[in-house]
């Protein structure tokens, strides 16, 4: 599993909740499309976190690397209704970072012949 993160900051007048209905809107429509997994959005507490990442944690999980590029190509398409969702999100965001994870170790590794 590749897990997509992202951090940001709302713009200023921007309401949680409604980031938090755009961001289930976009990410609920590419799960029902196959193109993600499932996702995951959390808020900092109590002011705990790195002062450069965002108030607000996303990570949306895929299968693998193809599954994400196939996410992406559907948001670069700009066609709707995934572009109507899209910009629901990433018109109220400032600040943004990304990161990509996987699981680890990974499941096809084979253990034993590593020559570090």
């Amino acid at each position: 599993m590749d897990i997509y993160h992202a951090w940001c900051d709302l713009k200023p007048g921007v309401s949680d909740v409604t980031f938090c209905e755009g961001v289930k809107k976009y990410l609920g429509h590419l799960k029902s499309e196959g193109l993600i997994e499932n996702w995951r959005l959390m808020r900092r507490k109590l002011g705990l976190g790195l002062p450069t990442l965002g108030e607000f944690h996303l990570m949306i999980e895929v299968k693998d690397l193809a599954q994400l590029d196939q996410a992406f190509a559907r948001a670069a398409e700009r066609c709707e209704p995934t572009e109507g969702f899209h910009f629901g999100v990433n018109s109220l965001v400032q600040n943004v970072a990304f990161a990509l994870y996987r699981d680890f170790p990974d499941p096809f590794r084979h253990r034993g012949d590593e020559k570090f």
